[in-house]
C-alpha cells in the first residue's frame, strides 16, 4: 500500500485521465459515489448533512456528493464559500450539475457569525483537500472553527481541511477541521500517518476512485503501509522434511536484578517465533527464572561469553533489562567486537549505546535498531515535529547501514537504503512495560529461523501488532498485558497464513 505525497496524487489522477480514458470530472465523481456509498452505509435518511464546499476540486467532491445524496433522497445543504469570485474548471461544472438537480447552494464570500446545527446533523468537509499550500486564513479560517466548535460528528473529504499531506501543520497554530472520520482517495497520506495529527483526522477509510495501478508503477515512493500483500510475500514455506536444526539458533542476551521479567518477555515471543532453538545468556545465578518460566529456553551465563563461543549462534538479540552498569556495558562492547552479523539492539542495550556513540559505528551493517521515542531521542536527537522525526530516522538507517524501528501508533521501519514502511497493526493496549520486550524476542527469532532482516523486521512488527489487536480484542486493551501479546502470536500466525 503506497503512501503519496500530493503531487504524485496529481499526477496518479493525470494519468488515469490519459489512458483510462476518463476525463477529470468523470473521475470526480467516482471519487463522490465512492464517498457517497461509505456515508449511505454508516447514516440513516434522518441525518442532515451540511456540506461545506471550497472553491477548487476538493470543493468539487463535496458538491458532487451533495447532488449523489439529494438524488437517494437525503437532506442535503449545501454552503460553498468563494472568496475571490473564482472557481476550479471542475467545481464549476459540480455546481451546475447540482443546481440542474434543483439542489439548493448557498454560495458566499462571507462567513456569517453562527450557523444552526440540529442533533441530526452530520457536517462533511470539502473545502481544501489535499490541495493546500498554505494556512487557512481569514473567512475560511472563520468557518473551519464554527465547524469545530459546532459540537457534531464531521466527516473530512481526502484531507482534513487545514491539514498539509506532505509537512507539519503543527508550528504556526493554524486553524485545522477536527474530523471524526477522513475519507481519503486510493492511497494514504503521510499527514494521515504521524502522531502529531491523531486530534484532527479520526478514523481514516481509504477509498478506491478507480485510479490506474499502472500510475504508480514509474513513481520513486520511498513509504508504504505494510499490508496482507506485503505480508503474504515475506511467509517462507516451513519444509516437511525439517527439524530442529532447520530453523536456527538464537542468543538473547537480557535479564538483570530486578529485570528479569524483560528477559522472559522476550524469551516467551522467541519461542513462538517458529525458530528452532533458543539459548538466553543471563547474569550468574538467574537460570532458574527462564527454566521455570520457559523450559524449552536453553540457558548460558555471561561469564561464559567469548568470541568463538557465538560462533554457533544464527541470530543475536541483546538489550531487553540489561541494564546501563560498567558490566553490561563492557559485554555490549565486547559483543560488537565480536559479533559481524546482523544483531537486533534494544532497550537497554540503546541506552548504553547513547551513553558511548563512538560505539554506534561499529554496529554490523543490516542490524536492527528497536527504540522507543526515548531512547531514539539518546540516540540520535530531538526534532521538532512527526515529519522530521521520520526524516532523521531515515538519515540514521542510511548512514548506519542499518534497520531502526521507531515503536509507537504506524511503527515505522527505516531501511539501509532509505524506504520506510508504516505498520498498520497495533492498539493502545499495547502501550505498557513488556511490549517492546516481547517484539525484540519475536525478531530475533524470525532473524534466527533464516527470514533475511529486512523480511524478519516487516513481518515481526506486523505479527506484533496483530497478537495485539487479538489480545486486545480477547481482554480490553486496558487489561491486556505484554505476555497476553505472547499469548496470542500463534493465533496471528494463523491469521496471516489465511492472507
Amino acid at each position: 500500500m503506497y503512501i503519496l505525497s500530493s503531487e504524485q496524487m496529481r499526477e496518479a489522477d493525470q494519468f488515469t485521465i490519459s489512458n483510462k480514458p476518463i476525463d477529470s470530472v468523470e473521475l470526480m465523481e467516482s471519487a463522490a459515489m465512492a464517498c457517497v456509498k461509505e456515508i449511505t452505509d454508516s447514516f440513516t435518511k434522518t441525518s442532515i448533512f451540511h456540506i461545506f464546499c471550497g472553491p477548487g476540486n476538493n470543493g468539487g467532491d463535496g458538491l458532487a456528493i451533495a447532488r449523489l445524496l439529494k438524488v437517494r433522497g437525503y437532506d442535503v445543504k449545501v454552503t460553498l464559500l468563494n472568496v475571490t469570485g473564482k472557481l476550479s474548471h471542475d467545481n464549476n461544472i459540480n455546481l451546475l450539475r447540482a443546481k440542474s438537480n434543483n439542489l439548493n447552494i448557498n454560495v458566499i464570500n462571507k462567513v456569517p457569525d453562527d450557523f444552526l446545527f440540529g442533533e441530526n446533523s452530520i457536517l462533511i468537509d470539502a473545502l481544501f483537500g489535499i490541495g493546500l499550500n498554505q494556512p487557512p486564513e481569514g473567512e475560511y479560517k472563520k468557518l473551519i472553527e464554527i465547524i469545530n466548535n459546532s459540537g457534531r460528528h464531521v466527516i473530512s473529504i481526502d484531507m482534513p481541511s487545514g491539514l498539509f499531506a506532505d509537512q507539519s501543520s503543527i508550528a504556526d497554530h493554524h486553524p485545522i477541521v477536527k474530523a471524526d472520520e477522513t475519507y481519503t482517495f486510493q492511497y494514504l497520506k503521510a499527514g494521515l500517518l504521524m502522531p502529531e495529527n491523531a486530534a484532527y483526522f479520526g478514523k481514516v477509510t481509504l477509498l478506491d476512485i478507480g485510479l490506474l495501478p499502472e500510475a504508480t508503477s514509474k513513481m520513486s515512493i520511498p513509504n508504504r503501509m505494510l499490508d496482507e500483500k506485503i505480508i503474504k510475500h515475506i511467509l517462507q514455506p516451513r519444509p516437511v522434511f525439517s527439524h530442529k536444526g532447520t530453523f536456527g539458533h538464537g542468543l538473547l542476551i537480557a535479564g538483570s536484578d530486578g529485570k528479569m521479567g524483560a528477559c522472559v518477555l522476550s524469551t516467551g515471543a522467541f519461542l513462538r517465533s517458529g525458530a528452532g532453538l533458543l539459548t538466553v545468556m543471563v547474569p550468574d545465578g538467574q537460570s532458574p527464572v527462564i527454566k521455570t518460566s520457559w523450559p524449552e529456553a536453553m540457558t548460558t551465563m555471561r561469564s561464559t561469553l567469548t568470541g568463538g563461543s557465538l560462533s554457533m549462534f544464527n541470530a543475536l538479540g541483546i538489550g531487553p533489562g540489561l541494564g546501563t552498569d560498567q558490566a553490561a556495558s563492557g559485554l555490549l562492547y565486547n559483543l560488537l567486537a565480536a559479533w559481524r552479523k546482523p544483531v537486533v539492539l534494544d532497550a537497554d542495550a540503546l541506552n548504553i549505546l547513547a551513553e558511548n556513540k563512538s560505539w554506534i559505528q561499529q554496529i554490523p551493517a543490516e542490524s536492527i535498531l528497536t527504540p522507543h521515542p526515548g531512547e531514539f531521542k539518546r540516540l540520535f536527537g530531538a526534532w521538532k515535529n512527526d515529519f522530521e522525526k521520520i526524516a532523521i530516522q531515515k538519515q540514521a538507517a542510511i548512514e548506519l547501514k542499518c534497520i531502526v524501528i521507531l515503536k509507537g501508533k504506524n511503527t515505522s521501519i527505516a531501511l539501509s537504503d532509505g524506504r520506510i514502511f508504516f505498520n498498520p497493526t497495533g492498539n493502545s493496549g499495547m502501550a505498557k512495560g513488556g511490549s517492546g520486550d516481547v517484539l525484540t524476542g519475536l525478531i530475533t527469532g524470525l532473524l534466527s529461523s533464516g527470514y533475511n532482516p529486512e523480511s524478519a523486521t516487516c513481518l515481526g512488527v506486523y505479527l506484533h501488532g496483530c497478537a495485539g489487536d487479538l489480545a486486545a480484542a480477547a481482554k480490553s486493551e486496558e487489561g491486556m498485558t505484554a505476555a497476553d501479546i505472547i499469548d496470542f502470536i500463534p493465533q496471528a500466525w494463523k491469521k496471516i497464513h489465511c492472507y
